[in-house]
């Protein structure tokens, strides 16, 4: 990873919700333009928490979040909002809106004092439907689609942002194995084909390892490695962060296919 593609920055972040009971302990970790970057650990790990951090929602108690090389403090709300798009892990209540209007949301940061969008922002989202293949759902809602179309939405909607970074909360938690391959073949396109870095949490070790650029896995709040998937899938790694046994089944693919004991 080159220095000058970092464009989200993290450096010794600690946070906790309530004193003494630290989430993270001094994580650190970059994303870079054109990459796609997992990040794995157990439940409890801090993945989710390290997300928010890094998407400003939250104020970490130690270390900084850097973005463009400005830590993330100094820049505005609405700033954020057009440089950070953030995907959860549900897709949101909107079942009032057509898929049309939810992409359209989008675009909030991108318009005017009034709020209305124009033949550019209309434009815009139509391009990030096209991208996610939701086009051909514009003018359903969410309720009448699939849980993997209502995940392509939201991605859509975070499209639409035209963000440099996006960042994503386990987007195939609830999804069959077709979606789950669809959603992350997704994310190494939208990486690799469009100007930004995406960041996914993710608990499904094959798939990253399969797709991703970078991992990092983490527990108890704290890195335990991170790099390219070849360098990370290791049996005492995944030892470590998980607690459990597991064999490496050579695929023929540089990077092994993780079976728990």
């Amino acid at each position: 990873m080159s220095h000058e593609a970092q464009i989200l920055e993290v450096a010794e972040l600690s946070f906790e919700y309530r004193p003494g009971a630290p989430v993270l302990r001094g994580v650190s970790l970059a994303a870079a333009t054109g990459k796609l970057l997992c990040i794995l650990g157990p439940n409890g790990s801090g993945k989710t928490t390290l997300l928010r951090c890094m998407m400003g929602t939250l104020r970490p108690g130690g270390g900084w979040v850097g973005l463009n090389k400005r830590p993330l403090r100094e820049h505005s709300r609405r700033g954020l909002a057009r440089l950070i798009a953030y995907v959860p892990q549900f897709p949101a209540s909107a079942f009032a809106f057509s898929v049309r209007e939810i992409v359209l949301m989008g675009r909030f940061a991108q318009m005017g004092m009034l709020g209305l969008a124009a033949g550019q922002d209309r434009a815009v989202a139509r391009q990030a439907m096209i991208m996610t293949e939701t086009l051909q759902f514009a003018d359903r809602t969410l309720e009448e689609l699939s849980g993997g179309e209502a995940q392509r939405v939201m991605i859509a909607r975070a499209l639409a942002q035209q963000p440099r970074v996006l960042l994503l909360d386990e987007p195939t938690s609830h999804l069959d194995i077709k979606n789950q391959l669809a959603i992350y073949r997704m994310m190494v396109r939208l990486a690799h084909d469009w100007p930004m870095a995406v960041v996914c949490v993710s608990h499904d070790v094959n798939l990253a390892a399969r797709f991703a650029d970078e991992l990092v896995l983490m527990r108890d709040g704290r890195v335990v490695a991170g790099g390219p998937p070849a360098e990370v899938i290791r049996a005492d790694v995944l030892r470590e962060t998980y607690s459990v046994e597991v064999s490496l089944v050579d695929a023929g693919s540089g990077v092994p296919i993780v079976v728990a004991q």
